[in-house]
């Protein structure tokens, strides 16, 4: 590629963006844009080298048991959240899980109740609210921690202020603050694979994570209406194709004796008649007998 062909698409590429339709999910998107490239300025210059060296020097099994045993954690926020959505079903099999991980399972290091296929819930705060009426939420790059919605972003600001299970085992001043940073170690290592291929196949990245994460969301807060909206979407596309579609040039004027064959779009051949066949044979003269 030469240097025009470079100047072209560098000229033509901020010309697609601009001209792309907005996202009606994405409001916020120049704010949402801006923290996402801060976001990842921070990811590339401190969480990912450091997940990269942890998860190097770290066995399989000891991040399996810091993943289970922060996923206890999160069990117990689960069982607030659907207490206040009065789901006790809900709530009771949190609660089963978070009484078998942390005694059989020493703590939480080993998830039995996984094993066992026990429900496993994880609903937040921002879940809640959704019960509650706050359905649709706008996309929203939360500060270090990333995709989010306006909602599940509130819910998160509420939980993180108020004091949670780490503060019931940790007792040290700055104890939180240091499990809440290896929880955010851990889970960053689990996911570089799925972030280093994002990064390589999308034109996009923003989009292609705001949209992943989006109907991730959507699906988890309410399912039936995910498949109504792809369904709508779906017709949409159907009807506006069916409109484009020009008209069917196949159709022949009857009053033209010479029609266009629809197939091979030539004038029909008359058929040509064999003279030959209708002649009746020659009579052989035989020979005057003297």
């Amino acid at each position: 590629m030469n240097a025009k062909h470079t100047f072209v698409i560098l000229a033509i590429v901020p010309m697609l963006a601009m001209a792309a339709p907005k996202n009606p999910d994405d409001p916020y998107e120049g704010y949402n844009r801006f923290m996402f490239s801060v976001n990842t300025k921070v990811d590339n210059a401190v969480m990912k080298p450091v997940a990269r060296g942890y998860k190097a020097v770290t066995p399989k099994p000891v991040r399996t048991g810091v993943s289970n045993f922060f996923n206890n954690f999160k069990d117990v926020y689960s069982i607030g959240s659907n207490l206040l959505r009065a789901d006790f079903k809900k709530a009771a099999e949190d609660t089963m899980r978070v009484a078998i991980n942390s005694t059989w399972g020493l703590g939480g290091l080993i998830d039995i109740a996984g094993a066992a296929e026990m429900p496993n819930n994880k609903n937040s705060l921002g879940d809640t609210f959704a019960t509650w009426g706050w359905k649709n939420s706008h996309y929203f790059v939360y500060p270090i921690m990333g995709p989010s919605t306006v909602r599940d972003a509130v819910g998160s600001t509420i939980t993180s202020v108020l004091p949670g299970p780490a503060h019931a085992v940790f007792h040290g001043k700055y104890d939180p603050l240091g499990a809440a940073a290896v929880d955010a170690v851990n889970t960053r290592a689990e996911v570089l694979s799925l972030t280093d291929s994002i990064d390589e196949a999308a034109l996009d990245p923003y989009s292609y994570t705001r949209d992943v994460f989006m109907q991730y969301r959507n699906k988890a807060i309410d399912p039936d209406a995910v498949q109504k909206k792809q369904e709508q979407q779906l017709d949409e596309e159907f009807d506006e194709e069916w409109q484009n579609t020009p008209a069917d040039h196949t159709k022949t004027d009857q009053s033209n004796p010479q029609q266009m064959d629809p197939v091979t779009e030539t004038s029909p051949q008359p058929v040509q008649v064999n003279e030959t066949a209708e002649q009746k044979p020659s009579e052989t003269k035989l020979p005057d007998q003297e």
